[in-house]
């Protein structure tokens, strides 16, 4: 397990660091393109590199997103379930995530091979490939975030936590932490509130 995390915070601080720079740069291109707006003419390339930033950051976040089980899910349900009921649906649904992931780089690919030879149309240096490499690398990433999370959140659900009931408990025990660093306790907080 050790290794999991690890890796896992390996690939979340790259994930991080790839979606702050593609937000910075997109908040860029679109600020460069306002203020030429109304000091001369806009480029002609603000639209088209905009959008493909725009589609990236969708793909880079996501990927962190599922890294950290950040998606829309329905855990209360699934923890509702019998235990043995719970576990067969979540390994279906994992199941299904990672084909679904699999098929769509897949695809990826092969949209990379239809636009071979093909550019941007406002930048004609800037191979349509270049900028479609996305979808199969996206799908990529979104596969090994899946798989590096799995086996915290398999115990998760074995022991029928929600990922609400996860947060709360890891907010308390951060307050806890920073409680006792401070120096105060239950007890201490307790007694100074009683007349």
């Amino acid at each position: 397990m050790g290794t999991v995390n690890q890796l896992s915070r390996i690939m979340e601080r790259l994930l991080e660091i790839i979606t702050v720079v593609l937000m910075v740069s997109l908040t860029l291109v679109v600020l460069y393109a306002v203020v030429t707006r109304y000091a001369w003419r806009t480029p002609s390339w603000y639209d088209e590199v905009a959008a493909i930033m725009l589609v990236w950051l969708t793909y880079y976040a996501g990927a962190l997103a599922a890294l950290k089980r950040g998606h829309i899910g329905v855990d209360g349900v699934v923890a509702a379930l019998p235990v043995h009921i719970r576990m067969p649906v979540t390994y279906v649904s994992e199941a299904l995530f990672i084909g679904f992931f699999l098929t769509l780089g897949w695809a990826g690919l092969v949209v990379l091979d239809v636009m071979q030879g093909m550019a941007l149309i406002t930048l004609r240096w800037v191979p349509l490939t270049f900028t479609q490499s996305v979808i199969p690398i996206g799908a990529g990433l979104f596969i090994i975030a899946q798989l590096l999370s799995m086996p915290g959140h398999l115990a998760k659900v074995r022991a029928g936590l929600t990922q609400e009931e996860e947060e709360i408990r890891h907010a308390i025990a951060e307050a806890e932490r920073d409680n006792a660093r401070a120096g105060f306790t239950a007890e201490s907080l307790t007694k100074r509130d009683q007349p």
